[in-house]
């Protein structure tokens, strides 16, 4: 494409006379011919959206392996394998390395649909102007010229200049965030930079024609359309790297780090000092750096978060990649969308005006007013057989409103059937409809603009009766008016008169003058009523609730104040597009903290706040159910979908769908998230704990010149007293206080809250311990042969290792709370890992056979009575340490 068109593609329509449009565009209002329209196709390309690229299966499965905890865990495969002669542990870690990588591609596999999704979105047929006729062409091959009709029911089919208009509304609510469809206007719009919401002279594809009928021109086709400005931001967003991810990383490189120095350390200090042959320490030292790495991390990690999914999912949080579990956990920033996320996304009657009193429509009101009669009468609602209402959202609100209150339009209209109508017009702001009574008469129902209205009225119903309007009776209406609109309420004014016959000629001069004002009704899409308590328990935990709409100001405002996300009167936490506009990305990085309420946005403003909060090191939750919000949704930490208004689109940028659209499920969804990574932490806790014990007891002993743990040990050890209880960790219950905390943010880790400092002396505690059982059984032997008394005592380390990380487990089940306070056995899959793990532990010392497999001997009550007493002193140990944790915690 040449750079001229290139450059006529990025011209502001919205903002010239249709002929200038028409002649930038090269066309007329009779359209294009076949051939020009073939040439120009050629040119443009189709009007369809990119593709962009695919990675193969491959790939993906290949890239699984970058993680540098994947990579030492390699290196360990295969030094054991070649160096070592550990076939069988080489065969668990490549396994476990393998199923990650697997379930990564399997959660992951579906990131590359949102682009699809879009593609798809397409109409197949548009109906166009060609060679001066009206035909019908695929969507695909509309070109910047075309002359495109449009009917209620349509979806838009490219970006278009409208030219003809009657009564056209479009509802655009997947690219503006409006819950109100646009009545759109032929008037030139010069007033700068506006945002889409306000272009009432544009149509832009994929856009939904809910009333009336119109004509536009071609102006933007594929991916120079809106939606293909938005697919374009969402294939070249960034991917976030998830606080998860971030923590394993740091934890790999500790641990190489930590691995390299005492390996080198021990076989320096062997060599050196103890005159030990260098194959036999480089065999030794290479088997403790095994030892050191918790090979079962990555699979128990993938396994916690996986089963968080599932309860997640029964609560309506579905998972698209599991990572999202736990970031939700970290979240600082929600960042929500207000229609049908905070609010219900259907506009609903909240107040009624009628004979100077306002009414609670919740309340009792008069069901018997004439207002209720007009604003069901002068109204094109349809009520399908199920009940359901289709039509405009402000006339089915009203409609239901009349439902609500045991006035059935159906039956009332049966018996004062329509015989006219003057439709609605976007000049005039009024809708009239003509009804034929039993006595003869016929009834005229007006519904409008209140101050259009007023001024078509000369008398009021009052109680009753019709009396002259005077000015006492206006001051009134309108100082009610400004109430209700001031409560952000969409308000409509209802008049009637009668006449002796259907007027000859249906003009607005002769059916709407000389009315009788009957009432105004206020209407608003209403908050979710559960919405309001979560949003107090997402501040009470420290997360901070934005909402991000592209409705008006006053209307966020309102919502934001009734939902607690701002106090009444503060419009300094409100910010519209157009002024952010006005700021660059500095000024706006500086004050991002005194926003709460974002209006009027565009799809660019959602990224940029996404972006400002990143920068101030916060972990962000975005919501949003639009084409509109999904390179904002892919931009943040966590992007939430919406499954039941959400397109595909928004659903494919996401990391997790809200399965019914409710703010109050991404709160549950957050303390979800936050037991997620806190029962990762646990199975981090105590599986560095029971390695660090290892990795001691085995530096010590060569040391030392003792023989305390084999590597068949270190391994049975590690496939039975890891495994499991540090799976069933993951299936902790919350804590009580869990929501009480601030978040941690993006700076914490998987060490973070007093889990470095307690894995430190834990680990330590665990080897002075299984030192101390082999010295004693060395020291007190109840044999008399060197090979027996060895054999006790090696059975007696490792017994002690093996069940004094089992009574450990428990002790995990909280970093800093009493074991007894949170409940030892609530957990009845942590009890049976526990008694599983107690049960392969003691089959392979006490039956015959096994025992001889494992070189381990049988032991008798005395044996096993300092096995259990020196297993057990774990926990009364680590009870009097968390007393002195929680002493220092309060002093802070």
């Amino acid at each position: 494409m040449s750079e001229e068109k290139k450059q006529q593609l990025l011209k502001p329509f919205y903002s010239e006379e249709k002929e200038q449009v028409l002649a930038e565009v090269q066309t007329t209002e009779e359209g294009l011919t076949s051939a020009e329209a073939e040439k120009r196709l050629s040119e443009y390309g189709q009007n369809e959206l990119d593709e962009g690229e695919k990675k193969s299966m491959l790939v993906r499965f290949l890239e699984q392996f970058k993680d540098l905890m994947i990579i030492v865990l390699l290196f360990a495969a295969v030094i054991s394998a070649v160096v070592s002669h550990e076939v069988v542990d080489s065969i668990i870690i490549l396994a476990v390395v393998v199923i990650n990588a697997v379930m990564g591609v399997v959660q992951e596999s579906k990131a590359e649909q949102a682009i699809e999704a879009l593609r798809e979105m397409s109409t197949p047929n548009a109906n166009v102007l060609r060679d001066g006729h009206t035909r019908s062409v695929k969507s695909t091959d509309l070109v910047p010229g075309d002359i495109v009709m449009l009917e209620a029911g349509d979806v838009v089919p490219a970006d278009l200049r409208l030219l003809e208009i009657a009564s056209l509304k479009i509802e655009e609510a997947a690219l503006t965030g409006e819950s109100v469809p646009v009545e759109k206007e032929l008037i030139v719009i010069d007033e700068g930079e506006v945002g889409i919401g306000d272009r009432v002279n544009m149509a832009y594809s994929n856009s939904n024609v809910t009333y009336g009928r119109g004509k536009g021109v071609v102006v933007n086709t594929g991916m120079n359309t809106e939606v293909g400005k938005i697919a374009g931001m969402l294939a070249q967003a960034d991917e976030t790297e998830t606080p998860l991810k971030n923590n394993l990383n740091q934890l790999g490189k500790f641990l190489t780090f930590a691995i390299i120095i005492i390996a080198v350390v021990m076989f320096f200090v062997g060599t050196v000092f103890n005159d030990t042959s260098w194959v036999d320490m480089l065999l030794t030292s290479i088997s403790l750096a095994v030892a050191a790495i918790p090979e079962g991390l990555p699979a128990i990690v993938t396994i916690i978060l996986a089963l968080g999914t599932q309860v997640m999912a029964k609560r309506n949080s579905v998972i698209r990649k599991l990572p999202a579990v736990e970031t939700l956990g970290s979240t600082d920033i929600i960042a929500s969308d207000k229609t049908g996320t905070l609010t219900l996304n259907q506009m609903t009657v909240e107040k009624l005006y009628v004979d100077d009193h306002q009414y609670d429509a919740n309340g009792e009101v008069p069901v018997d007013s004439m207002a209720m009669k007009v604003m069901n009468y002068a109204n094109d609602t349809k009520i399908a057989q199920d009940g359901s209402l289709i039509g405009d959202p402000t006339e089915t609100a009203l409609v239901q409103f009349g439902l609500n209150n045991d006035f059935d339009v159906r039956e009332k209209v049966a018996e004062e059937p329509r015989v006219g109508e003057l439709p609605f017009d976007s000049d005039r702001k009024l809708m009239s409809t003509l009804h034929q009574e039993k006595s003869g008469k016929i009834l005229v129902a007006v519904k409008g603009a209140p101050d259009v209205l007023l001024n078509r009225t000369s008398q009021i119903l009052l109680n009753g009766q019709v009396i002259s309007m005077t000015d006492k009776e206006k001051q009134a209406i309108l100082a009610n008016n400004k109430d209700m609109a001031q409560q952000a309420l969409r308000v409509l004014g209802m008049a009637y008169k009668y006449v002796d016959q259907v007027p000859a000629e249906l003009e607005t001069e002769i059916i709407e003058n000389d009315l009788i004002f009957a009432g105004l009704v206020g209407m608003i899409d209403p908050e979710r009523a559960e919405a309001a308590e979560a949003v107090r328990v997402a501040k009470e935990a420290g997360v901070r609730p934005l909402m991000i709409t592209g409705d008006h100001k006053d209307t966020a405002e309102a919502i934001a104040v009734r939902l607690g996300i701002i106090e009444k009167g503060d419009d300094d936490a409100v910010l519209t597009g157009a002024q952010l506009n006005e700021m660059s990305d500095e000024e706006f990085a500086q004050n991002v903290e005194r926003y709460s309420v974002y209006a009027r946005v565009s799809p660019e403003h959602k990224v940029r706040i996404v972006k400002a909060w990143q920068k101030e090191g916060k972990v962000v939750a975005m919501t949003g159910d639009g084409v509109n919000d999904a390179p904002a949704l892919k931009q943040a930490d966590i992007g939430i979908g919406m499954g039941i208004t959400g397109t595909e689109v928004s659903k494919g940028a996401s990391d997790m769908v809200l399965a019914d659209d409710n703010f109050a499920t991404i709160v549950v969804a957050v303390e979800e998230g936050r037991k997620v990574f806190s029962n990762i932490q646990k199975a981090v806790q105590y599986l560095l704990a029971a390695n660090l014990g290892e990795v001691l007891t085995l530096f010590i002993a060569t040391l030392l010149g003792w023989d305390t743990l084999l590597p068949i040990h270190l391994l049975w050890i590690n496939l039975v007293t890891d495994t499991f209880p540090a799976i069933a960790l993951g299936m902790e219950p919350a804590e009580k206080d869990l929501m009480l905390h601030k978040p941690r943010g993006r700076s914490s880790n998987l060490f973070s809250g007093g889990v470095f400092s307690s894995i430190i002396y834990q680990g330590i505690l665990e080897a002075a311990t299984v030192l101390f059982v082999y010295w004693s059984a060395i020291q007190w032997p109840v044999h008399t042969s060197y090979v027996e008394i060895h054999s006790d005592a090696l059975t007696m380390a490792f017994a002690t290792l093996g069940l004094m990380q089992l009574f450990h487990a428990f002790n995990v089940k909280s970093v800093h709370q009493s074991l007894f306070k949170v409940g030892a056995f609530r957990n009845k899959s942590f009890n049976w890992a526990i008694l599983l793990s107690f049960i392969l532990m003691m089959i392979i010392i006490v039956v015959p056979g096994l025992n001889d497999v494992f070189r381990v001997a049988h032991l008798d009550l005395y044996q096993w009575g300092i096995v259990i007493g020196a297993s057990f002193a774990i926990i009364p140990i680590v009870e009097i340490v968390k007393v002195f944790q929680r002493s220092a915690q309060k002093a802070d």
